[in-house]
């Protein structure tokens, strides 16, 4: 009889401490990203209809990942296994996707720039912001915090939409 009971408290320790692990996990990889999207020259924080985020060089999109505060602002879960970040938004209800400024001036078709989870998490980054004169984008002194990305964009111009519509 009291081995019963030993191995019942045993079984019981086990399970409560099985059970306990997983959400330890969940904890490790619960991690949160703020995004921030700024408009290129002004500087002001931008709403859109859908952040756009991509994962480990893999040309999967997934609009569905980042929850939007009111103010504009967005968080992401870091994907347990993540290591690197790429983000773009869209506007007009979705049908048009914003030029990241991050990409060199003059592209023909902009690169996609990747960035570390690990660096955003611990001292946070400010994307480069190539679309602005450089008197106006020194004016514009975006201190990151630690777990947040901000990024510059601009609305596609004429050619662009034309390029987009034309490649449909």
């Amino acid at each position: 009889m009291v081995r019963r009971t030993y191995r019942v408290l045993a079984l019981l320790l086990c399970m409560a401490a099985f059970c306990g692990f997983p959400g330890s996990l969940l904890a490790q990889t619960g991690k949160t990203i703020t995004l921030r999207m700024l408009e290129a020259k002004t500087g002001r924080l931008i709403a859109t209809s859908h952040f756009l985020v991509r994962l480990d060089h893999e040309k999967t999109v997934h609009a569905d990942w980042v929850v939007q505060n009111e103010d504009g602002t967005g968080k992401l879960t870091v994907p347990r296994g993540a290591s690197v970040l790429s983000i773009q938004a869209t506007y007009d209800s979705a049908m048009r996707i914003f030029v990241n400024c991050d990409s060199d001036i003059g592209e023909a078709e902009p690169s996609v720039r990747w960035y570390a989870f690990s660096e955003i998490l611990t001292t946070g980054i400010v994307a480069a912001n190539r679309c602005g004169t450089p008197k106006a984008v020194a004016r514009l002194r975006i201190v990151p915090r630690p777990g947040e990305f901000v990024f510059f964009v601009r609305k596609q111009n004429v050619w662009e939409e034309a390029r987009e519509f034309s490649s449909q």
